[in-house]
């Protein structure tokens, strides 16, 4: 294991990331054919070794470094779980995981792949496991919750240390309960599912009754 961290290390010191304004999709600088992207958030690129499949690296934007120690205690203080990814090291640019396997609830929805309703029950079941470490589990969406089976696995707790409640779960959860049998087996065009991201994230005075009246007035379905 050190020996492949030794060797993936060179291979990330030739790739530099940069975020975006407006909390868009960081930039990645650099390729390297031995790693494989498999993911792009806002803060960082997540990077895969094509010989050693069992980790991921999460490599922040330059601008971004102050976070690598952070997500770090945040993965100290969950300790095991099977909800949350299993931590390893530590460096300046980037983390050390493990690669978890599995299709995000976004990619559900683009597919039309059903979503069961432990999945909501199994959410906050980590929520209150991350709250008993003392954690704050804000920033759950779409993209960093992964079906495994009948399991789930939250692959995203940057912001777990940060305070107040962004309500993101809580909109989330309300909308399944009450709109998904709309949806359920339905593919969603990837330009709806963006246009509702971008209105939710750019949303200021409008209550989250309204949004929800209005994502319904698109009628796509």
């Amino acid at each position: 294991m050190e020996k492949e961290f030794e060797i993936v290390d060179k291979l990330l010191s030739h790739i530099t990331i940069s975020s975006n304004p407006n909390n868009q999709p960081v930039s990645i600088h650099g390729n390297v054919k031995e790693l494989n992207c498999i993911g792009i958030g806002t803060d960082a690129a997540v990077f895969q070794y094509i010989h050693g499949p069992a980790y991921a690296y999460k490599l922040f934007a330059d601008d971004k470094l102050e976070k690598v120690q952070m997500e770090a205690k945040v993965y100290e203080k969950l300790g095991t779980s099977p909800y949350f990814s299993t931590f390893y090291e530590a460096k300046d640019r980037y983390l050390v995981v493990s690669y978890e396997s599995g299709i995000t609830l976004y990619n559900c929805l683009q597919q039309g792949i059903h979503i069961p309703s432990q999945v909501i029950q199994e959410v906050d079941k980590a929520r209150a496991y991350a709250r008993k470490k003392g954690l704050n589990p804000r920033d759950i969406h779409l993209k960093n919750i992964l079906l495994q089976g009948d399991n789930v696995k939250i692959i995203d707790v940057s912001e777990y240390l940060l305070p107040g409640d962004d309500g993101r779960w809580v909109h989330l959860k309300r909308g399944y309960e009450e709109y998904y049998r709309l949806i359920d087996g339905k593919s969603i065009p990837t330009w709806l599912l963006e246009t509702v991201r971008k209105s939710y994230n750019n949303r200021q005075t409008t209550s989250i009754e309204e949004f929800f009246k209005d994502v319904l007035k698109l009628k796509w379905f």
